[in-house]
């Protein structure tokens, strides 16, 4: 059986084994894949994995030894899902294995906005505290979590983590979710309106969707409280980016934490990474070691359970 990861680097960039899938057939790695490339390298596959490689219905149609398309990822939009269908092919992804890890990375910049750990360590080693009169400064307003409202948009499972770990810090827990949510965490389900203008902090935390694409944009900014910070660990194109940017430039919100942008990499055009008091990192929440190590044996499993005629994970 040949197995063909189009683009491993991401999941794998050399600290992590691909022994646990080399053990199912010949395999091959490529660190990254062209589209030019895709059809060449996967042509006489039979289980193919992908990140961000797309696999769409003409590639697809190129590839008639296909049977087994493993995304290596939650999303699964790089794959023309109709088209495997069409072909008999089966598409699995991995769900939930970094949950815990978004979580972290949401108060990572929450943290961020309340300490700023960093600013004050830079100041320690340019010499300015040695230099001081005081035996304390600061550098930027410091703020206690207990006592805040965080609002959360999105109550699934990352949601529901945040919430968690927000509770142990004492803040006050509101919600809005598509759906109803049951749940015995102390978190109050509310409409959009009123998270936007009674939290202090919004964690966004929902999947992408047609209907709530660009929804944080001039008008649902407007409603936030000048000194709420934002926080987007779900996908870019949540916020209307342009109008991010000019609400920061503005003051008209105190600041926003990014982990995801409309393209990725960034664009040159982007407004974001040169805002005010934006901080972005590069779409690295789902990016710790543990994290990772749970992708690659679901990957492993979701291959093990076709092979054994009881596919799991299947989408489409």
């Amino acid at each position: 059986m040949k197995i063909v990861v189009l683009d491993g680097y991401a999941l794998n960039p050399g600290d992590l084994s691909w022994d646990t899938l080399k053990a199912w057939g010949e395999l091959t790695v490529y660190d990254r894949t062209t589209p030019e490339q895709t059809v060449e390298r996967a042509a006489s596959a039979e289980i193919i994995y992908t990140n961000k490689v797309v696999l769409n219905r003409e590639i697809i149609k190129q590839l008639p030894q296909l049977k087994f398309i493993g995304v290596l990822a939650t999303g699964y939009n790089v794959v023309d899902i109709a088209a495997a269908n069409d072909a008999g092919i089966t598409v699995c992804n991995i769900p939930a294995y970094s949950t815990q890890s978004v979580a972290q990375l949401v108060f990572a910049h929450l943290l961020h906005f309340t300490n700023n750990v960093g600013l004050h360590s830079e100041s320690v080693s340019k010499g300015e505290w040695a230099a001081s009169k005081d035996f304390a400064y600061w550098l930027s307003p410091q703020a206690e979590l207990a006592g805040k409202t965080l609002g959360i948009i999105g109550f699934g499972q990352i949601g529901q983590a945040v919430a968690r770990i927000a509770l142990a810090f004492g803040m006050k827990v509101i919600f809005n979710n598509r759906s109803k949510k049951i749940t015995d965490l102390d978190a109050r389900q509310v409409d959009l309106d009123t998270l936007l203008e009674t939290s202090d902090f919004i964690s966004i935390n929902c999947p992408l969707t047609s209907e709530n694409q660009g929804f944080i944009n001039k008008e649902t900014i407007g409603k936030m409280k000048p000194t709420a910070f934002l926080i987007n660990t779900g996908r870019g194109p949540l916020i209307n980016e342009q109008d991010l940017a000019d609400a920061l430039n503005a003051g008209k919100i105190a600041g926003a934490g990014l982990d995801v942008l409309s393209v990725e990499p960034a664009s040159p055009e982007n407004p974001l990474p040169n805002a005010k008091n934006c901080f972005i990192t590069p779409h690295i929440a789902w990016a710790t070691l543990e994290a990772r190590q749970r992708l690659m044996q679901i990957a492993v499993d979701n291959l093990k359970a076709f092979v054994d005629g009881e596919p799991i994970n299947v989408v489409g």
